[in-house]
């Protein structure tokens, strides 16, 4: 077979991933000390990208961080102090303390590059709107630069993100130099599905499907008890859970990027609490006001101490979101009615 096994959705790919690198990884090695299983040039397609959440107990999703990541890189965003807000381990790979720049992969597709007035997407959407079946719309991530700094702990991991507009469908092929597939995968195979369907949106096209090529596919042993359970609920549940991702509005623009993040300050510094109601009166769309509900679920979790999310947020976030909240965090939410 030469092109990649196709999966409906991103949790049958990662559960296929991870078997594979468990049971027939290439190499064991320790780069910087990690000890890890690794496969060398491993690569997946998911038919349905939209699909990109995988409901798994013993995985424990966190949508909250995974909303907040996409967000950040869609606004171009370097500062640790949103992105350390909801993942603090972040903050060990900047180099000055206050920003992120080879993890910051939306920096270097949503702003101008050199002297450059348009941003790499910016200019990928004008091509692609005037130049069918264009080969050209690549996003380029990784610098050369970047090998240059001895121990760099904040190397890109994504060489680029590749837009291919097709028979009404905007398709994208993501190349990675490696990912960690416990880990990373599961943010990154997020986020950048999320930025594919931002640019369907501005180019007025379908969804079409998501390909990832991975030059180090490897799992850290740190994990490798954690893969092994979630590899046995996979194999063992009586059918898999099931929860329809729906479709980002086309409206969807940055400038609605940029507002949603003036709310998440907002939340995230603990300035205003929002009840769904609130949400519903600030205008946005359905799909965006299930986000702000994880950002002020995740305000109480955060300053409210042990007590439990309001009912109200909990009852007006949708069910899968809220069946993930409950196992990332069952004392503060419960599953309700939504299982």
């Amino acid at each position: 077979m030469l092109t990649p096994p196709v999966f409906d959705d991103f949790e049958s790919a990662y559960l296929e991933v991870i078997r594979h690198i468990t049971d027939t990884y290439d190499y064991r090695n320790a780069p910087r000390g990690n000890t890890a299983r690794e496969c060398i040039g491993l690569s997946f397609q998911i038919a349905n990208p939209r699909e990109r959440l995988p409901y798994l107990a013993a995985r424990k999703i966190n949508p909250v961080f995974h909303f907040a990541e996409a967000l950040w890189y869609m606004a171009g965003r370097t500062d640790l102090d949103m992105i350390g807000h909801y993942a603090s381990r972040m903050r060990l790979s900047s180099r000055d303390g206050t920003t992120i720049v080879g993890s910051a992969y939306g920096s270097r597709i949503f702003n101008p590059v050199g002297t450059d007035t348009m941003s790499p997407f910016d200019r990928v959407i004008s091509l692609l709107r005037n130049e069918a079946d264009s080969k050209r719309g690549l996003m380029p991530i990784f610098t050369a630069d970047e090998l240059a700094l001895d121990n760099n702990p904040d190397m890109s991991c994504v060489v680029a993100l590749h837009l291919l507009a097709r028979r009404a469908q905007l398709h994208m092929v993501c190349y990675m130099r490696a990912n960690d597939c416990d880990r990373g995968l599961l943010s990154d195979v997020f986020s950048f599905t999320m930025i594919q369907e931002l640019a369907a949106v501005q180019l007025g096209l379908d969804v079409g499907t998501y390909t990832h090529h991975i030059g180090s596919a490897h799992i850290g042993d740190r994990d490798y008890d954690r893969v092994r359970r979630i590899l046995a609920e996979a194999s063992t549940r009586p059918e898999p859970v099931q929860h329809a991702f729906p479709a980002m509005p086309a409206d969807t623009s940055l400038a609605t990027i940029g507002d949603l993040l003036m709310h998440e300050e907002r939340l995230r510094n603990n300035k205003a609490q929002y009840t769904p109601d609130d949400i519903a009166g600030l205008g946005f769309a359905p799909y965006w006001q299930q986000v702000l509900l994880l950002f002020e679920a995740y305000r109480q979790i955060r300053y409210c101490e042990a007590d439990p999310v309001d009912k109200r947020v909990q009852n007006a976030l949708a069910p899968g979101l809220r069946w993930l909240m409950a196992r990332r965090w069952p004392a503060r939410i419960s599953e309700g009615s939504t299982q």
